[in-house]
């Protein structure tokens, strides 16, 4: 794809949608943080559910911690894998409470040193509460980049790297939502909807849809 091509998508993805925003509800890095690690292999819906129930109790690392594993795993035990996620949210709360004076650091190394936090969560928490250019590559975004030709790439790392370099600079910030809320809404796994897609006269996906 070229560069005239791959401007012209996201040019259009900005008319749209001016300012894209997460799914997941939060007021503080914090609960960014909380909510990211917590919805792995969990949908933003079913996170946001559970969340308004904990962050109403517990909202801050030492207000978690105090809570506890036990006390976790009460509030968000309709989210899957939440027996493991409560741990790492605790151990998680304790570290920032003792080590960043219960702040989270605005750094990759420091996020991706905490329990249950990834490459890709500590993309999200960077660019979304921090305001930083990067790029946090889910299922939908690994798709996306592969499929419409945007930013093909063997893994998520490598596609990450494209995307970092290939993106224009002016949309750079706002890419990743762009891309996701095209790949849950619009490129759906299965059976993408080409029909109503904003970009499909850009696209290089071969087997349309129609």
């Amino acid at each position: 794809m070229n560069k005239e091509k791959r401007t012209e998508i996201f040019k259009r993805f900005q008319q749209a949608n001016p300012e894209p925003k997460t799914e997941l509800e939060y007021s503080t890095p914090f609960e960014l943080l909380a909510a990211v690690l917590l919805s792995a292999q969990a949908t933003d819906k079913g996170v946001n559910i559970a969340t308004r129930k904990l962050f109403a109790i517990a909202n801050t690392p030492a207000s978690i911690a105090a809570l506890g594993v036990a006390g976790v795993e009460g509030y968000i035990k309709t989210i899957g894998l939440f027996r493991s996620k409560a741990k790492h949210l605790v151990q998680t709360a304790e570290i920032l409470r003792d080590q960043h004076n219960g702040e989270v650091p605005a750094d990759r190394e420091a996020l991706e040193s905490l329990p249950g936090v990834g490459r890709k969560t500590a993309n999200v928490v960077l660019n979304t509460a921090f305001g930083q250019p990067t790029m946090a590559v889910d299922t939908h975004i690994f798709r996306i980049s592969n499929r419409t030709g945007i930013a093909p790439g063997k893994d998520v790392l490598e596609v990450e790297k494209r995307l970092l370099k290939l993106v224009p600079q002016e949309f750079m910030l706002n890419a990743h939502h762009w891309l996701i809320l095209h790949g849950r809404y619009v490129c759906k796994a299965r059976k993408p909807e080409c029909t109503r897609c904003s970009i499909v006269d850009l696209c290089e996906f071969k087997k349309k849809t129609t």
